[in-house]
């Protein structure tokens, strides 16, 4: 006999302004009871020190998450120049100091050196695995953690501020993988000044942004709230991670081949001529995510919104 899941079926995303000092893993936490949801998981990590936008989807929302993941990021952050430190952040101790502090020319002479693809040094504390073990652990546990350099894309890099001599901040638009306190880390050693980031806010994720974004008053507020309604006004649909994808409307009969994971022929002249991933819809209703190829949807995730 199944065993029944714990929680309600719900669907959808919540675009959570996190708050400092919680965990992604504790914010999906606190979303998935607010909902009583059955499922959530979030798209893309922020640091507990960091703040902003953290998509959080729950049920069949997480079906699209690597959407969100792969999108561009966009992020403001702060250093401080003259310490480097062993987290890269405030987090860690003091590892190397310099008396040096950078002009504004100076820095902004180096940011054409971060545009497009780079390669990049992860933090020694990071997610990032060696041989099935985080980096981060490794490192707390005082083993010394050498990560290989692999290539990000940064679209834009920006200093837009210098309030003292000693601190400056950025606006950064950059791809999948990209670390902003390797960004800090790396110019602080190129200028001899050394830095670590002391202030760090996600602006976007995909087509995710703070105008959509939830506080977590908000959310606690609408969890205590005896109208289920107010709880239920805070998602976006799951195909909002998919804003990127073309939408496929199909007929009745298609929906029902592509929900049992068969291929559909697209048919009539507004039949799409590309490839690539797309979403195909009946009357609203998202039916199935997959890849069109030779005038056919080719279903990779068929979806059970109930």
């Amino acid at each position: 006999m199944a065993r029944r899941k714990k929680g309600n079926a719900v669907h959808g995303w919540l675009i959570l302004d996190k708050p400092i000092n919680m965990t992604s893993t504790q914010a999906v936490g606190a979303v998935r009871r607010a909902f009583n949801a059955q499922k959530a998981g979030h798209s893309g990590t922020l640091d507990p020190l960091a703040t902003g936008i953290l998509p959080i989807a729950l049920g069949e929302a997480t079906k699209t998450v690597s959407f969100a993941v792969d999108g561009e990021k966009a992020y403001r952050f702060a250093v401080r120049w003259g310490a480097e430190t062993e987290t890269d952040d405030t987090e860690g101790a003091v590892s190397k100091t310099s008396d040096k502090r950078p002009e504004r020319a100076e820095i902004e002479a180096l940011l054409p050196r971060f545009h497009g693809e780079i390669m990049q040094v992860p933090p020694a504390y990071s997610a990032i695995k060696i041989d099935g073990n985080r980096a981060y652990d490794l490192a707390r546990d005082g083993e010394t953690v050498v990560l290989e350099p692999r290539p990000v894309v940064i679209e834009s890099l920006k200093l837009v501020d210098m309030p003292d001599d000693a601190t400056s901040v950025f606006e950064a638009r950059c791809g999948k993988g990209t670390y902003v306190r390797a960004l800090a880390r790396d110019l602080g050693r190129l200028m001899g000044c050394y830095g670590h980031v002391i202030a760090l806010r996600r602006t976007e994720v995909g087509p995710f942004d703070e105008a959509r974004a939830i506080s977590m008053d908000t959310l606690l507020a609408a969890a205590r709230s005896e109208d289920p309604g107010e709880i239920a006004k805070l998602l976006l649909p799951v195909e909002a991670a998919l804003a990127d994808l073309p939408e496929l409307l199909v007929s009745q009969s298609d929906a029902a081949t592509l929900a049992r994971g068969q291929t559909v022929i697209i048919r009539g002249r507004d039949a799409p001529i590309m490839t690539g991933p797309a979403y195909a819809t009946s009357k609203g209703r998202l039916i199935a995510l997959g890849e069109l190829a030779k005038g056919a949807l080719h279903p990779t995730r068929v979806f059970n919104l109930g």
